[in-house]
């Protein structure tokens, strides 16, 4: 079996603030292959972007970063071995979230992408705007050659999000990630959205990491799936097996919320209010026990060794069942027509 294009291995990112240490990412492992598509998914606070960040040396120098992060043959975490600046935009593209905001407002979408393309090719500025011309063409926007004139302020959301994906792929990635590409955008904006980093993955031969609160993009695009909380991952697996029968308490509950069963008021990690002695949901789930306190749960087979859950119920000496029929009848789905489906229903491109 080959070597996973990016490996992550308890990855921490630790933030020094005058108020004591965040542990914005604490002990998180999971990896991506090549041509894969893998999604960390949790509510806002979980620590998805910071992840990404750390990955990719994108951190402010209050931020303590270790662990064992590889990318091919490169060391990422420790840093010090790798050169972000060729790797970073070079073999990996980075599409942040809120494009709009990413985009600098006082140059054309073209001088930017332009920029993006001689940052990682020795070519003419002809060249580069050719280039950026066509990268245009391929997000789907249109005239391309006249619109690579046209400034941020001139572009929808929907837009914006299309040119953040262009400068991410001037250099011809090999990975791309994704940091919660249809956030703020309507339901019919997203769905062309996921379709467009579909077909780039498909195209490119791209792997993808892609950053999402929204369980209806992970069941369009994922092959697996990373749930994070508080910093840790709670369960990681195929996304067949983690949709249809979720296994942490903590993911049970993030479908559920997400379907309108659970809790409407649970908003995001209160990091404050949480313990750092064991399972971080503790707390909050039902099931908790006395040993839910003794250090974080080793990642225990669920079905089969690929879908796994950091839960003391699926270890030896506990009853799996009580944390599985708790919520009888709960139910999700991977199926792209299912309810978690994007709704495709409107015929409008409304991000023209």
């Amino acid at each position: 079996m080959s070597d996973p294009l990016l490996s992550v291995e308890d990855l921490r990112a630790h933030v020094h603030t005058a108020d004591g240490v965040v542990r914005a990412v604490d002990g998180t492992s999971f990896a991506v292959d090549g041509g894969e598509t893998v999604c960390l998914v949790g509510e806002s606070g979980s620590g998805k972007t910071m992840t990404c960040d750390a990955v990719t040396g994108l951190v402010e120098d209050t931020v303590e970063v270790t662990g064992d992060v590889r990318f091919d043959d490169e060391t990422l975490v420790p840093y010090g071995e790798a050169d972000f600046g060729a790797i970073r935009g070079d073999r990996i593209g980075y599409a942040f979230q809120n494009a709009r905001s990413a985009l600098d407002p006082v140059y054309t979408v073209g001088n930017q992408i332009a920029e993006a393309v001689r940052l990682h090719h020795d070519v003419s500025k002809d060249a580069a705007r050719e280039r950026a011309v066509e990268l245009l063409r391929t997000v789907g926007i249109a005239p391309a050659e006249s619109r690579a004139d046209e400034y941020p302020h001139q572009f929808s959301d929907g837009m914006c999000q299309r040119v953040a994906l262009a400068i991410a792929l001037a250099a011809e990635p090999e990975l791309l990630i994704a940091d919660e590409p249809t956030s703020a955008l309507d339901v019919t904006i997203q769905a062309r959205i996921i379709d467009l980093i579909d077909d780039l993955r498909t195209e490119r031969d791209l792997a993808l990491l892609l950053v999402t609160h929204d369980l209806r993009v992970v069941a369009a695009l994922a092959d697996r799936v990373v749930v994070m909380y508080a910093g840790t991952v709670v369960e990681r697996g195929p996304v067949e097996a983690v949709f249809a029968s979720p296994a942490h308490p903590y993911t049970r509950e993030l479908f559920r919320s997400f379907t309108g069963d659970g809790d409407p008021d649970r908003g995001g990690v209160a990091r404050e209010e949480l313990p750092f002695d064991g399972c971080r949901f503790r707390t909050e789930c039902p099931h908790a026990v006395d040993a839910c306190a003794d250090g974080f749960p080793a990642f225990e087979a669920v079905e089969g060794d690929a879908h796994r859950a950091a839960c003391v119920y699926y270890g030896d000496g506990y009853d799996a069942s009580v944390v599985r029929d708790s919520e009888a009848g709960f139910e999700t789905t991977a199926d792209p027509t299912g309810p978690l489906a994007l709704d495709e229903a409107a015929e409008e491109d409304a991000d023209g």
